[in-house]
Formats: C-alpha cells, structure tokens, sequence
C-alpha cells in the first residue's frame, strides 16, 4: 500500500461519509477556496469501493448548470458510479472557466492550476465515499473537455480514461505516465470549437486546435494502431445527425482511442436533455452517457 493509499484508507476510516443524495464541497487550493458537487447514488455502498466519473461544466457555466445540461445523475443512479461536478473560477458565481491550455477566460488568464485542484478534490472525495482508485474517470463539455484532456495528460496517475465532448486538446501535446483511453465526442456543424479548429464563434476568442490533432496526439501517446476501424451506425432517428466511429485500438495496456463523429450535430451533449437551439443539433443517435459508461468500463487503471 502506498503513503497515499494508507493517507486516504486512514482518512475514509475517521471521517463521516457521504450517504445518497447531492452534496456540496470546498477546499483550500493556494489562495483559493474551491468548490464541488457530488452525487451519491441511491445503491451506494460505504463498504465498497466505487467508479468516480468527474464531470467538468463548460466555460462560462458552472457545476450546478453542467447537471442539468449533461443528465449524468440519472446515469450515475442507474450505474451506481458517483458524479462529481468540480467548479471552474471567475469573477462571478454562475460564469466559470478551467484553465485547459489555450482556453479559457478567467482561469486562463489568472493561470489558475485546476491541475492541482482536481488532485486535492480527488483526495477530499476519498475521505468521504470509498473511492475506487482504479476506477476514476473524466468528462466534460467544450472548456470541460479540454481540461478532461488536460488532467488524462498531467494527472494521469489518477484519472484512469477520459470522455471529452465538444472540446479538444488545449495544449500542442501531452505527456502522460501511463496510457489514458479516450473517447471523445464531437459534431462536425460545432461552431462553436470547430471539428477542424480555429476561432469559433463563441465569446471565448480561442484559437483551438482541431479534433483530429487531438485524437493524433493520444494515438501516439498511446501507441495505438495508425489506422481506424471505421463503422457507419444506422441512425435511430432521423434528426439529421448520423454517427462515425473511429477507433484506434492495439495501444499500450489495452488502450484505445475513439471518435465519435457526429455528421450535423453542434456544440452538444450527445442524447443530453438539453438541447439549447443557438449551439446546433443534439444528436439523439447517441448517447453519450451510455457510450462513455460502456467504454469506462472495458478501461480500469492498470
């Protein structure tokens, strides 16, 4: 058992843990006080150890907004996992940003290391819920999925795969210990962080890289296959979205790197509840939620 493990067993074991339900937590970051949410399913189990799925609001939300827009509490009580929605900074409560790389706002500017926040949120959550050290995964919406990447890149001995959902690498490259899976989920119509990079039409005045230089740098990092296998899924609805998955396998430890393409759809949450008009089409032909579970599942931490 490492001093870190032994710290965290020490810590569950004289605490009072989390029972089901939403819950509120801060913490000391340097001179920040730092704040998240957590949702404990109705089947958790103090005596077990259990997933963690991180969950990260999009630039100019917060974690409270990234609930409702994402639906993952429900996931969470169907699948048992715990959600855990960090909040990014900024100068007002309801307009947050993480400090991805080349995005996004306030935590960019201020430098803000949500590196380091995540590391200490990580070590609060395990004084509370028997976390499964193996098993902790990240996601997150636009700002959310580049800081998703950021953390699988810096912090990768602790987030075992990642899920990013409209947003890609913030950074030129990254440099994990170990290989990070990823899934990532993007429409080709987003203009908001464009499938093929550049300026979006948000108010974030990022330059971002394009999807396929993100998906590049973690088949590389990953050691996985050069070429896909490419798959066609027949729609379920005819909403004017359709979905192309590419996957990358044959990486290190049994890791892969998957996109989801999604032809017309936006700046969106894949089968999200939420389907705000001005960021495009919400593809209902996938959900991401399931596919993100389904594809956390196959990759533990080795």
């Amino acid at each position: 058992m490492t001093v870190l493990q032994s710290f965290l067993l020490f810590s569950l074991l004289t605490a009072d843990p989390l029972t089901p339900g939403d819950h509120t937590r801060t913490l000391k970051v340097g001179d920040l006080e730092r704040s998240y949410l957590v949702h404990v399913p109705p089947k958790y189990d103090h005596n077990n150890p259990t997933p963690v799925v991180l969950i990260y609001h999009g630039g100019g939300s917060n974690a409270e907004g990234m609930v409702r827009f994402s639906g993952m509490n429900n996931k969470s009580d169907e699948a048992g996992f715990i959600a855990v929605y960090p909040s990014g900074t900024g100068r007002f409560t309801r307009v947050l940003t993480f400090n991805g790389g080349n995005c996004c706002g306030y935590a960019m500017q201020q430098n803000v290391d949500d590196v380091e926040f995540t590391r200490k949120l990580l070590d609060d959550l395990a004084t509370v819920i028997n976390v499964d050290q193996k098993r902790v995964f990240a996601t997150g919406m636009s700002n959310g999925g580049i800081i998703a990447y950021r953390m699988a890149s810096e912090l990768s001995d602790r987030i075992a795969a990642i899920a990013p959902v409209g947003g890609p690498m913030g950074t030129e490259t990254c440099n994990p210990n170990r290989p990070v899976p990823v899934i990532h989920f993007h429409g080709t119509d987003d203009e908001n962080a464009p499938f093929k990079g550049g300026k979006g039409k948000g108010v974030s005045g990022t330059d971002f890289y394009s999807v396929e230089h993100s998906i590049q740098a973690w088949v590389k990092a990953n050691d996985c296959d050069g070429e896909p296998v490419v798959t066609k899924q027949q729609p379920r609805v005819n909403d004017g979205t359709t979905i192309i998955r590419k996957t990358y396998g044959g990486g290190k430890d049994g890791s892969e790197v998957v996109l989801i393409e999604i032809v017309g759809g936006g700046h969106t949450w894949p089968g999200g509840p939420s389907k705000v008009r001005f960021l495009g089409k919400t593809t209902m032909n996938i959900s991401a939620n399931d596919a993100m579970w389904e594809f956390f599942q196959n990759h533990p931490m080795k």
